[in-house]
């Protein structure tokens, strides 16, 4: 009965040994992300478990009020991207791409290239990896039922998500994220 006494304690030590290692690791790395890496992660963790789709947690999307058309909601997000300096850098006109080579008529949608390319710059020269979020994408879609709907990459994981930003480029994105929403909102509602 003493060993195995004994064995309980030795392996209750281990485990708190082990559990308190992994802590203090744990408080390292965690100490070197940014203050809003949790927030962030947390969110994105909160739309997973809800919604069961990966893509849906990582992204943004507003309703466009009814009885506004694609072309209105168009206009009045290249009128608030052009208010911004946001360069319109392209589109694609995925539906008509998607008609022309199904020979089928499919749903809406159109996907808008927005930039602020001196913005761009400055987070290429801080990492290469950032090229992959560039140029910000804004897509007006069409769902299933006929409403249409405005959904863009959720920048909070590319701010937030890991070691803190230098404080200028920090600004400039969070800048930048506030305009891509801003010209969301504002095309969502037909807001000039």
């Amino acid at each position: 009965m003493g060993i195995i006494k004994n064995l309980l304690a030795l392996i209750g030590l281990v485990a708190i040994l082990a559990g308190g290692g992994l802590y203090m690791k744990y408080k390292n790395v965690a100490s070197e992300f940014d203050p809003g890496a949790i927030d962030a992660y947390g969110d994105m963790v909160r739309q997973l478990l809800e919604t069961k789709n990966a893509a849906e947690a990582t992204i943004w999307k507003l309703p466009v009020e009814e009885g506004l058309s694609a072309d209105e909601v168009e206009e009045t997000m290249k009128f608030v991207a052009n208010e911004y300096n946001m360069s319109h850098v392209g589109e694609l006109p995925l539906s008509k791409d998607i008609e022309a080579k199904s020979g089928k008529k499919y749903r809406y949608v159109k996907i808008f290239l927005f930039c602020n390319s001196l913005t761009a710059a400055r987070m290429l020269d801080y990492s290469d990896a950032y090229s992959a979020y560039l140029p910000c994408r804004i897509t007006l879609i069409e769902d299933e039922q006929g409403k249409l709907w405005l959904i863009a990459l959720n920048m909070d994981l590319m701010i937030y998500g890991g070691k803190p930003l230098p404080p200028a480029l920090k600004e400039e994105a969070i800048q930048v994220k506030e305009y891509i929403l801003d010209i969301m909102k504002r095309g969502a509602s037909g807001e000039f």
